[in-house]
């Protein structure tokens, strides 16, 4: 083992470990200890490992003792904390918030610099959670001389890149050996924020837990049971204008309930406000690892969402045949058929709730939608998209 040091930056690794034009380094710029928005890169790794490429991840922090790094961990991926020091949620959003004030004086593109200068890894994956916070990563790759690709997971209307990184980031984005991203919408919002035409573009398809045949339809003798799968985290999601919706009275008298799943830091919030608005047909049910459970007794999915990118959860519904009842944002209404296979409207209280009177209308012809949903999910996805991105990513270190 030889320790390679830099400043204050101390960066491990095998001699020899690694061949120059066989090493694929994959950074993500996820927050969070695992996000649905690394299954795609993560799913891909021994395909790549299969063709003779060493891994390495580098993450701002890595949770060693998750079940999925664990996993990776031990079929040779190799693991990097660009910024150890752990923090509560409230310091990563001020994190954050620094990083977009003044974001090139930070120990975490140190320690990548210092990795991808040593290191010179064949390619860099790009891993980005929203469409512009990891372009400074692939600027030092063009610095240093290195290949890379951008996988973008997420593009929201209200959140433009700060005038003052435009210059590099619209360089970065151009340079790119590819853009991949997982919605036209993601793509075009991306273009219209930028102001270019991408030429190097190109989407691609997250994976999803359930491949087998649609999941039998549950009982509706004791009223209907909606799913609401997602972070805890309303600015993305739009919990309260579900909740908003569902505490008026008419609705309240309707034999609908709905399940909260997932956690994220507006868990007391939401409970708060489900108090104050006094609705009592919500349960919140926390993470469930058993996506196939959930299905087993839930017959519609809701999704109330301001921003999304191709959200995972509406690909999981439709693969266990249930209907969707959603926003338009991100692409979602590029899978979801209006009528046919969902209902969709738009993040306000008014529409959502005009959408969900047709969707509660036509409650009995949902799981004939659900089924046609399914199908529709096999015409149009990949069933292995971690094998395609794969094979993307092969050819082009093969170029």
């Amino acid at each position: 083992m030889q320790n390679y040091l830099k400043g204050n930056i101390k960066i491990a690794c095998m001699d020899n470990a690694f061949a120059k034009n066989k090493h694929i380094a994959i950074l993500s710029t996820c927050l969070d200890s695992w996000g649905g928005s690394e299954e795609l890169w993560a799913l891909s790794i021994p395909y790549l490992q299969a063709h003779g490429f060493s891994i390495t991840v580098l993450k701002k922090n890595v949770d060693h003792s998750l079940q999925r790094i664990s996993e990776l961990k031990k079929i040779g991926a190799n693991f990097i904390e660009l910024d150890p020091n752990k923090q509560d949620f409230l310091s990563r959003v001020i994190d954050a918030y620094k990083y977009f004030k003044n974001p090139f004086r930070d120990i975490k593109y140190e320690v990548f610099e210092t990795f991808i200068a040593q290191k010179k890894p064949r390619l860099v994956i790009i891993s980005q959670s929203i469409n512009f916070d990891g372009l400074y990563y692939g600027f030092l790759c063009l610095k240093h001389n290195i290949e890379y690709v951008i996988i973008s997971q997420k593009a929201v209307e209200f959140y433009w890149p700060p005038l003052d990184e435009r210059t590099f980031m619209i360089e970065t984005f151009k340079k790119s050996k590819k853009c991949y991203f997982v919605s036209e919408h993601n793509k075009n919002l991306t273009e219209e924020q930028f102001g270019f035409r991408f030429k190097n573009a190109e989407i691609v398809y997250n994976p999803n837990k359930l491949k087998d045949e649609p999941i039998e339809y549950p009982p509706i003798d004791c009223g209907f049971k909606i799913a609401l799968i997602g972070r805890l985290f309303i600015i993305d999601k739009g919990q309260d204008i579900l909740f908003r919706i569902l505490a008026k009275e008419k609705w309240k008298k309707r034999n609908l309930r709905l399940s909260l799943i997932g956690t994220g830091p507006d868990y007391e919030g939401l409970k708060n406000l489900m108090h104050l608005l006094n609705i009592d047909n919500i349960e919140f049910l926390g993470f469930q690892e058993d996506i196939t459970k959930i299905w087993v007794d839930h017959h519609a999915l809701v999704l109330p969402s301001r921003s999304e990118g191709m959200p995972l959860v509406v690909l999981e519904a439709m693969a266990a045949g249930r209907t969707i009842i959603a926003t338009r944002a991100g692409g979602t209404s590029e899978l979801v058929k209006n009528g046919i296979t969902g209902f969709i409207g738009d993040a306000t209280e008014t529409s959502f709730e005009e959408t969900l009177e047709k969707a509660w209308n036509e409650r009995m012809n949902w799981n004939v939608m659900g089924l046609e949903a399914s199908q529709l999910l096999k015409d149009i996805v990949p069933k292995n998209p971690e094998i395609e991105f794969s094979n993307k990513i092969i050819s082009l270190t093969n170029e």
